[in-house]
Parts: C-alpha cells; sequence; structure tokens
C-alpha cells in the first residue's frame, strides 16, 4: 500500500480520483461497513437458528455418604467416582412463524445497513468536492492576489523614479509601499487557506497530513456542470426519492420493523418443538461376572440315631466371580435414548412478550414518522438547494459585469494617472476595487459550481466530473 501510495503522490489528483480514494480509505466509511459486517453475522445466525440444537453434556464426580448408584439407582453408603454423558438436540416445529419473521427482518436490516453505507460514501463524495472547489478558489484567489501585487509592485517602482526625479511627492511613494505590503500580506492569507483546504482533504482521503499532494487545477469553465433547466426541483425530488440511499434506508428499516413486530406476535402463541437425546452413566465400583462355579456345600445336618447325616440341595448352584466393569462396557450397558414432542405455552411471564409485542408497533409508528421527516427535510433541501444554486447564478453574471466595469475604470484610471490628473490614493482605491471584483467573480464562480453540484447530488446518481 504504501508503494502504491507513493507512486500515486507523484501524479495530480483529479476530483475523481480524490472522491474514489476518499470511498475506499475513509475511516468513517470503514466503520460503517462494520456494522454491514455486523448485520450479515445477525442475519447467518437467525438462518442457521432453524438447523436443530446439538449439545453435548458430561462430567465426572467424586461421592461420599449415603446416596443413589447411578446405574443401579439403589441406596448405597460408599465412596465412588461416576460419569454422566448426554447428547441433546431440539428443534421448533411451529412457532408461528416468528423464527421465519426474524430472518426477514435481519435481512431487511442487512438491506439498511448497505444503504446507510452508500449514504455515508455519498457525503464523503460530496464532502470531498466542496474541499477540492474550495482549494481551486483558494488557488484562484492566492494567483489574483499575486497579480495585484505585481501590479502594485511595478506602481511603486515607477512612482519612486518620479519621486527621486522630483516630479512627484514622497506621499505618493509611501501610500504605494503601503499597499504593497497590504497585498503581500493577502497572498500569504490566500496561500495558508490553500494549504489548510489541502489538509482538510487529506483528512477525509484518509491520506497522511505529511503526504506530499497535488491536486489538478483545471479551469473552472471546464468543469462539467448541468445546465439548470435539467435540474428543477420537482424532477430532483422524484429522482431523489428513488435513488437517494436515505430514503431506501427508512423504507428498509420500515420492512424490517414490521417484519420484527410480527416475530414478537408469535411469542404470544404457544411453540411446538421436537426433542431427543443420547446418553450413558459409569460407575467406578460397577462390576460384572467374569466366572461362575458349580458347588453343592451342605445346607444342614440330620441325625438318626447316633449317626449324624449332611444335608445337600437335591442340584448344585453356580459360584460367581465378580470384577471391576469396564469404562467402555458400562458405558454401552447403560446406553440410553428418549425422543419426543414439547409445547410451551406462555401464560403468564411478567407480561414480557407483550410487551415487546407493544413495543414493536410503536417502533414501526416511530419509522412511519422518520420516514415522513426525511422525505419532508429532502424536499426542502432540494428547493432550497435550487433557490441556492438561481441566486449563485444570478451572482455570478452580476459580478461578471462589475468585473468589466471595474477594468475599464482602473484602465482610465491609470492613464489619468500617468498625465498627473488623479492622486495616488484614486488610483490605489480603483486598484483595490478591481481586485475585489476579481475576488468576488471567482468565489461567485465556484459557489455556482458547488451548488450546482449539490442539486446534481440530490438526483441520486452520483456526481459528474
Amino acid at each position: 500500500m504504501a508503494l502504491s501510495f507513493s507512486a500515486n503522490a507523484q501524479e495530480k489528483w483529479s476530483l475523481l480520483k480524490c472522491v474514489e480514494y476518499a470511498m475506499a480509505n475513509n475511516i468513517s466509511i470503514k466503520q460503517t461497513d462494520l456494522q454491514s459486517k455486523i448485520a450479515e453475522l445477525d442475519l447467518k445466525q437467525s438462518r442457521l437458528g432453524q438447523i436443530p440444537g446439538l449439545n453435548f453434556s458430561g462430567g465426572p464426580s467424586f461421592n461420599n455418604g449415603r446416596n443413589q448408584d447411578p446405574t443401579t439407582f439403589s441406596l448405597i453408603t460408599q465412596s465412588y467416582l461416576s460419569a454422566n454423558m448426554q447428547l441433546q438436540s431440539s428443534a421448533d416445529i411451529f412457532n408461528w412463524f416468528s423464527r421465519k419473521n426474524t430472518i426477514a427482518a435481519n435481512e431487511w436490516e442487512l438491506l439498511a445497513a448497505r444503504a446507510s453505507t452508500d449514504k455515508l460514501k455519498n457525503d464523503i463524495a460530496l464532502s470531498v468536492a466542496n474541499l477540492y472547489l474550495q482549494i481551486l478558489l483558494g488557488m484562484e484567489q492566492e494567483k489574483i492576489a499575486g497579480i495585484q501585487l505585481q501590479q502594485s509592485q511595478a506602481q511603486l517602482s515607477n512612482t519612486r523614479k518620479l519621486v527621486d526625479a522630483g516630479a512627484l511627492p514622497e506621499l505618493n511613494a509611501a501610500e504605494l509601499e503601503a499597499q504593497v505590503a497590504r497585498d503581500s500580506a493577502t497572498v500569504i492569507t490566500s496561500r495558508g487557506n490553500v494549504v489548510q483546504n489541502i489538509l482538510s482533504l487529506k483528512a477525509f482521503m484518509a491520506v497522511d497530513a505529511a503526504t506530499p499532494f497535488e491536486i489538478e487545477t483545471p479551469p473552472a469553465d471546464k468543469i462539467f456542470v448541468e445546465k439548470i433547466a435539467d435540474l428543477q426541483p420537482e424532477p430532483v425530488y422524484t429522482l431523489a426519492m428513488a435513488n437517494m440511499p436515505q430514503q431506501r434506508v427508512n423504507d428498509y428499516r420500515m420492512k424490517a420493523a414490521q417484519k420484527n413486530s410480527a416475530a414478537a406476535r408469535g411469542g404470544l402463541y404457544p411453540t411446538i418443538s421436537a426433542f431427543g437425546s443420547l446418553g450413558s452413566r459409569y460407575n467406578s465400583r460397577s462390576e460384572e461376572i467374569t466366572g461362575s462355579t458349580l458347588i453343592n456345600p451342605p445346607i444342614g445336618k440330620v441325625t438318626v440315631g447316633t449317626v449324624d447325616y449332611s444335608v445337600y440341595r437335591t442340584s448344585p448352584f453356580p459360584d460367581y466371580t465378580y470384577n471391576k466393569q469396564p469404562f467402555f462396557s458400562q458405558l454401552n450397558q447403560n446406553f440410553n435414548q428418549s425422543i419426543g414432542l414439547s409445547i410451551r405455552v406462555p401464560i403468564f411471564n411478567g407480561y414480557n412478550n407483550r410487551t415487546i409485542y407493544e413495543k414493536s408497533k410503536i417502533t414501526i409508528k416511530n419509522q412511519e414518522l422518520q420516514k415522513e421527516l426525511d422525505d419532508q427535510t429532502l424536499k426542502q433541501d432540494i428547493y432550497k438547494a435550487y433557490n441556492a444554486a438561481v441566486v449563485a447564478l444570478e451572482k455570478l453574471n452580476a459580478g461578471k459585469k462589475s468585473l468589466e466595469t471595474a477594468e475599464r475604470t482602473l484602465f482610465f484610471a491609470q492613464k489619468r494617472f500617468e498625465v498627473g490628473m488623479m492622486s495616488t490614493f484614486e488610483l490605489i482605491t480603483n486598484q483595490n476595487n478591481l481586485f475585489r471584483a476579481r475576488l468576488e467573480n471567482a468565489l461567485n464562480l465556484y459557489d455556482y459550481i458547488f451548488k450546482m453540484k449539490v442539486l446534481e447530488f440530490y438526483k441520486g446518481q452520483g456526481l459528474k466530473f
């Protein structure tokens, strides 16, 4: 990136290039892009929420004292280690389209977030264009001030020769020296304004303040400006309603609010869900039979007369051998499954669901009012911008006539001054009048261009360069 910008810095920046660079690098735009990514994640999460949930739970425990054996469920009084493991899943079967409406709301919110980014890009483009034109105006003012300074210096040089020759009094030279000082200060001020505006433009473009930066300086009459007849307020308003990002933002948020309200309404009704689980248990004292031997020990004695006889069962019985039951063997033996349906009926939960639903209806009403307010503001701004453009055009035309008059007046004043028929003060006054007329004309020209760019901006079709 550093190498790329270094190469670009050697070239002059056009208005189009400045706007494109600002849109790609402005920090505020990047922050708004992050909000769009958050909206994308919300939408993704709500869509994945339709997939049945799956959770695993389990863990070992040490048990002591009288408790229930987790595998045989009999009461025992001994210490043992146990473990429980369970895999659970659940899914909503019907929830009055609450989840579906939530997904739709998040889709509209994502579109609104992207439209907000577009709106910010438009605002940044307009601000960059304004600063760019301010720089051009400042350069023009610096140029005019420089011409004025050269004229004053030339007059001072000629007057000084006449004063030295005794043809004019010293006062004439002193007055012109003061004028040269004032003109020098004006040049310095104009140059400072240019630098200040360049720094402001760099800030909008996210360009380091220390980076060399030079803009193209096309003649003002070469900057594209639409005809004011093509920018009548009512047609511009119609285009703005269809194209301006803020109007799209309001439309999308209105639809999102409606879907959120429908989702909240679904929370007032029963929800049917399905569930299932798989589980098993382990006990460190659990034993299993590993072998057996048939035995038939005597069960008693019988004395017949003086003889004792042993008494046996009629058949032998097995004598079992026990060992600790292995971990995985217990898991297999204790494996259990469950599946079922559940219904959740909201009867009373502190008026929570009802409050959420009522708030959602207020949100819709508030969004309707916001949309109406933004539409009214847009129309007022367009009519104001059109009036400002008309006034700027009239001022430009009037300023041109004033400039022509000031140029003729100074021409005749210089002729009179050269033959001694006009004082230095009167000459300086006429010269300053021309200077102000030139500055005023430059200001009127760039003000008119910017006012027309604002009208062009409201069409919602991007700035034309």
